[in-house]
């Protein structure tokens, strides 16, 4: 079966058109019949670009087109296929999720519009995480207010958590049974994610993917005080500051000048001192969040780093292992530096906890995903 993924996230456009057996969802690149990605694209360019290959693809047979959907809420945990009753209640949860939601709907939309003979399926980033305890996902708040609005702790980058620690746990030689990983999904958006027996147990986003960790635009932890400090003192409106903390804040408001780790390290290089901090300020942040899901734990395993930033800059992956030796993380610079598009350890044999960047494919999650549907798995 032929099975087109549309993935949408903050900066990017990625599709991959896969042919898959009924039986599995096939790990060979040979399985991909084509694929793209569209970089630095937001709103309407991401659309256009979905557009785009919906029109290319759709020469190829379909027999079905899987869309990431970053926030699923308390409505949406399994895959599901959309109608257009569902996609109105999915456009419902704009307000979780400004920066992703729209722009996926409106792709799910074009995708039912221009190829109405082929289902579409919403695949969630957020259906990984229904196994945190209640004391990880509950925020300390009035219960009536927290169960009447549903705020909780969703967790995100989820089909990428699932991936990544199942390929990590292939590496590793052992079943998820008794495992205590970390996993860090770092790019433009970026959070990590403490995983016991194979289950995600904590992780860093929470309600919205706002919480957390420093990310391209987006400011994650901040003090609520301050936040209120801001509306009251600056007369800004609930709009504005949404706009500051998920479009101008993050690496781009560090250094003031960009939200790409790439120019970052090479504005660094040249003595740009805005450019250093942020990326230091970065990696202190993902270490403080190791450090807390170790003790979580009880212990770790190991950590597994994935993403735009965490597969691509082994820079970024030093100045965070770097920090982790009391841990018993001993980098191997040649390995780090060498690290490609296969899974790859990157610590010294001798470190007691094993670190590993492990290439994340959420295409080729979401396309298993909807086989599993297709085939009734």
């Amino acid at each position: 079966m032929n099975i087109l993924t549309l993935n949408a996230g903050s900066s990017t456009l990625k599709y991959k058109l896969f042919a898959l057996s009924e039986h599995d969802a096939a790990d060979s690149a040979e399985n991909v019949l084509t694929e793209g990605t569209v970089e630095h694209s937001e709103g309407e360019g991401l659309i256009a670009a979905a557009e785009k290959a919906l029109g290319e693809c759709g020469a190829w047979k379909l027999d079905a087109i899987g869309h990431l959907v970053v926030h699923g809420g308390d409505r949406f945990s399994d895959p599901t296929r959309m109608t257009p009753k569902l996609l109105a209640e999915l456009r419902g949860l704009q307000d979780l999720d400004p920066l992703h939601n729209p722009t996926e709907t409106a792709i799910i939309e074009a995708g039912m519009r221009l190829l109405p003979a082929v289902p579409s399926f919403a695949v969630f980033d957020t259906a990984f995480h229904r196994t945190l305890p209640e004391i990880a996902w509950r925020y300390a708040l009035p219960h009536d207010l927290t169960d009447r609005l549903h705020l909780r702790r969703y967790g995100f980058h989820g089909l990428s958590y699932q991936y990544v620690s199942e390929k990590l746990l292939a590496c590793l030689g052992r079943s998820a049974e008794g495992s205590s990983l970390i996993v860090c999904h770092l790019g433009s958006g970026a959070s990590v994610c403490a995983l016991r027996d194979g289950k995600s147990v904590d992780t860093s986003m929470g309600l919205t993917p706002l919480e957390g960790l420093v990310m391209g635009t987006r400011s994650g932890d901040v003090d609520p005080g301050l936040l209120l400090y801001l509306l009251r003192s600056q007369g800004m409106t609930a709009e504005t500051l949404d706009d500051v903390l998920n479009h101008h804040s993050g690496l781009l408001g560090l250094s003031g000048l960009s939200s790409d780790v790439r120019e970052l390290e090479q504005a660094a290089g040249d003595g740009n001192g805005s450019a250093a901090l942020a990326l230091e300020l970065f990696a202190y942040r993902v270490c403080k969040y190791i450090g807390a899901y170790a003790a979580a734990l009880q212990g770790v395993e190991a950590v597994a780093f994935t993403g735009g930033i965490g597969e691509h800059s082994p820079a970024m992956r030093s100045r965070i292992c770097r920090r982790l030796a009391f841990l018993g993380l001993h980098l191997s610079d040649a390995r780090n530096k060498n690290a490609g598009h296969e899974p790859t350890r990157i610590s010294t044999d001798s470190a007691t906890l094993q670190a590993w960047v492990i290439p994340t494919d959420e295409e080729k999650q979401i396309a298993r995903a909807v086989s599993r549907l297709l085939t009734g798995g």
